[in-house]
């Protein structure tokens, strides 16, 4: 049995933060109900990759899906009438967009009391600015991420993934799992659970406020430098390949440094300690990148090997995926779907005596219609019909 067999969860989200919460609670047994607009589907959808959909074939992975126009009359009545039968509602739509159907905290409470009602916005369902566009893109650029990341004569530079949504959806999941305990364990009630963008992302950036309110800093771009420790950095090769090196404790910076016959330097009082190292971080650079640039790409990582040094070859996925590592581990798997076979990333978290497992991939827009309103309300394949007919599903 996997963990959260017999849990249900009603997702009407679309794209990345409540597409990986779902996902995540399905790969673990939850029954996730993906509901999209008829016609319309999940913006997830169109995001193509040669014309594939691999963002949705892997984030719509284990749920099922269904099309219902809750905008419509009889759509919004079959809403009300299914959500007693679910745990967990999740939405991200623009704050104030549920409210204006009529669905408020207080009418969905009355409605169903144990309800979990997961929010996900860009800047959190209170405030002056709640109703802004709040995409992670934006989100990403507002926290303070881009300000700090990218050279410091360059540009701010923004992630080519949606970060913000991926430390949402993580976030979402564990408060998920945060009110059931509270509800199951405690005899408590559902509650409502409001996840912003913003403050998931900011929350991970470190004590950028700690640092600003005590001593007045504002965090600077210095490329792949640390304010914590040197060296560290990614360092190019003599065959044009690139090593990602860590020095986060004197232990591992002094052995590398002896590694590559640079111990000489520890003797100098820029070099001394780590302090010291962060604060002429130039200079060390240049130490190391002509030690790792005067050798090839398998001379160096022969050094690292042979002393067990915190270095390692910038890798693209062609390389994860011939590691014999985690080829051993499983890190991907190949999941049938209609018209093809989808790699994607396994499980994770693993669990030891409840793994997850992937099922099926993401699927078709209403794939599911039949099966699920035949079993939820008992409806008859002529009554699915004339739904669809009508557009309510």
């Amino acid at each position: 049995m996997r963990p959260l067999e017999g849990l249900r969860v009603l997702d009407l989200s679309r794209l990345v933060a409540g597409g990986m919460t779902g996902m995540l609670l399905a790969d673990f047994g939850a029954e996730v109900v993906k509901v999209e607009q008829p016609g319309v589907g999940d913006p997830l959808r169109t995001w193509t990759t040669d014309g594939q959909p691999l963002w949705w074939k892997v984030y719509g992975r284990n749920k099922t899906c269904i099309t219902l126009n809750i905008r419509s009359e009889e759509g919004m009545r079959l809403f009300k009438e299914m959500l007693p039968s679910f745990d967990v509602l999740v939405e991200s739509f623009v704050p104030g967009t549920m409210e204006k159907w009529g669905l408020d905290w207080e009418t969905l409470h009355s409605l169903h009391p144990g309800v979990v009602w997961l929010r996900i916005s860009g800047w959190g369902q209170s405030g002056p600015g709640a109703q802004r566009p709040g995409f992670g893109t934006l989100v990403e650029a507002a926290t303070g991420l881009a300000a700090m990341t990218g050279e410091p004569d360059g540009p701010p530079l923004l992630p080519s993934f949606p970060l913000a949504d991926m430390v949402s959806g993580l976030y979402a999941c564990s408060a998920i799992m945060f009110a059931l305990y509270h509800r199951d364990h405690h005899g408590g009630e559902g509650q409502m659970i409001d996840v912003a963008l913003f403050e998931s992302l900011f929350s991970a950036l470190g004590p950028l406020a700690a640092e600003f309110a005590a001593l007045g800093k504002v965090r600077q771009r210095q490329g792949s430098r640390s304010r914590n420790s040197a060296p560290r950095g990614a360092y190019r090769t003599a065959d044009g390949e690139w090593l990602a090196v860590s020095g986060s404790t004197p232990k591992m910076a002094e052995n590398f440094l002896r590694s590559y016959g640079l111990g000489a330097l520890l003797e100098d009082e820029r070099f001394a300690t780590n302090e010291a190292r962060v604060r002429h971080a130039s200079e060390l650079d240049a130490a190391i990148e002509a030690a790792i640039g005067g050798r090839s790409l398998q001379e160096n990582l022969e050094i690292i090997e042979k002393n067990k040094l915190t270095a390692v070859h910038v890798q693209t996925i062609a390389e994860i995926e011939r590691d014999p590592h985690w080829q051993a581990r499983q890190l991907t798997l190949d999941v049938a779907d209609d018209l093809a076979v989808v790699r994607m990333h396994n499980v994770f978290p693993r669990l030891s005596g409840t793994p997850g497992e992937i099922r099926w991939a993401g699927g078709r827009m209403g794939a599911h219609n039949d099966d699920f309103f035949s079993q939820q309300f008992g409806l008859s394949l002529e009554e699915i019909e004339a739904l669809r007919n009508r557009g309510i599903v």
